[in-house]
């Protein structure tokens, strides 16, 4: 049996890496050991930043609910509260939204939440 060779097989492994670095300062993007280091580090904080985006985001739309509350005289987890008890089930997204682009109807929910805790 003849011997085989990894040559295509060790290029295209090396090339995918180099791919993935390109953009990398120095020899981060020209060097495949230091490439490879380089690759798997940023691999980490992307896996890492996924899961902190959630975190981010999360606490911005709490910060804008805790926003459109204090300018209805009232505080964040009272009103999440009110609403527990109002049946009112809008996820802190829509209702980080509702508070920037309708005041108004942020009012109400915060009328609701007032009414349903007394």
């Amino acid at each position: 049996m003849a011997r085989v060779k990894g040559a295509m097989a060790t290029r295209k492994r090396r090339n995918k890496v180099l791919k993935l670095a390109k953009g990398y300062w120095g020899g981060k993007s020209k060097l495949f050991k230091t490439a490879k280091e380089a690759v798997m580090k940023s691999g980490q904080y992307a896996y890492i930043g996924r899961k902190q985006k959630k975190r981010n985001f999360r606490q911005l739309w709490i910060t804008r609910i805790s926003a459109g509350c204090k300018m209805n005289g009232m505080n964040y987890s009272t009103f999440i509260n009110g609403l527990k008890k109002a049946n009112i089930t809008l996820n802190r997204k829509m209702l980080s939204e509702i508070a920037i682009h309708d005041p108004a109807a942020f009012t109400s929910l915060c009328e609701k939440a007032k009414e349903a805790l007394q």
